[in-house]
């Protein structure tokens, strides 16, 4: 068997989720964590690659024993969470662990990832949201909150969203939109996306299309037609990375 792990971190501390040379990621942290727990060496497969800064409310990543796409393990499934994240660093946690087929794939085996991007539209900054949202004063009025709805309204259906990505020039960049949305709750605007798959700061970039269209830097109606040039001159800039969440991870029968 393999477990599925669920997994919150705010992303501030890590260069992402994978393991790289430069510097602490979350994988590392869950690979030295399961080693202490479990007594060997184990595959942490995570369910995408989350960037430096960025946060996850609901990662999922399976582990098993290094090589062998099993874990062998005498502790209740159940009582992973807690084993593990005696082991892990305070701004990350293992939420919850369930069996799953030694076939299963975390990443191959999502049928959809929803993310939210928090845009924090007050005055003045807030410390307690310092690494968590973008900070942004200026005012956004009901008009260009409607017309930032209009416009990520334009993000849904099957498309090439080669428009809206950074690199990864070679990659197909067909991905199905399910759902996007525009919300302010008080001072805090939400940017929520659903989709089958996302190409490298596809979000990002869309948050940062989103706000130069409440700028008036690009009109709403014509962001349709500008996704549909594959151009990516002609959407905006690519939002910070630590206003983004990983909220939701969907799987078929989980």
């Amino acid at each position: 068997m393999k477990i599925l792990l669920k997994i919150a971190y705010q992303g501030t501390a890590y260069c992402g989720y994978q393991v790289q040379p430069n510097g602490i990621t979350v994988q590392e942290c869950l690979n030295i964590a399961a080693k202490a727990v479990f007594g060997y060496d184990c595959d942490i497969v995570g369910c995408s690659r989350t960037d430096s800064g960025v946060h996850a409310r609901a990662f999922s990543a399976t582990v098993s024993k290094k090589g062998q796409g099993c874990l062998e393990t005498g502790i209740p499934t159940d009582r992973i969470p807690r084993a593990l994240n005696a082991h892990l660093p305070p701004d990350s946690a293992v939420l919850a662990a369930l069996e799953v087929t030694d076939t299963f794939h975390a990443r191959y085996d999502v049928i959809s990832k929803e993310y939210e991007y928090l845009i924090y539209n007050g005055p003045e900054r807030d410390p307690f949201l310092k690494d968590r949202v973008w900070h942004f004063p200026t005012p956004i009025s009901d008009a260009a909150l409607k017309a930032m709805q209009q416009a990520a309204a334009a993000f849904v259906g099957e498309k090439d969203f080669t428009a809206l990505r950074d690199g990864d020039a070679d990659e197909n960049a067909v991905r199905h939109v399910f759902s996007a949305s525009v919300m302010r709750t008080g001072s805090m605007i939400s940017f929520r996306v659903r989709a089958d798959g996302f190409l490298y700061h596809m979000v990002r970039v869309m948050t940062g299309t989103l706000m130069d269209v409440a700028k008036g830097r690009i009109p709403a109606e014509e962001i349709a037609a500008r996704i549909e040039s594959c151009n990516r001159q002609l959407m905006g800039s690519t939002a910070p990375a630590a206003g983004l969440y990983l909220d939701r991870v969907f799987y078929k029968d989980i």
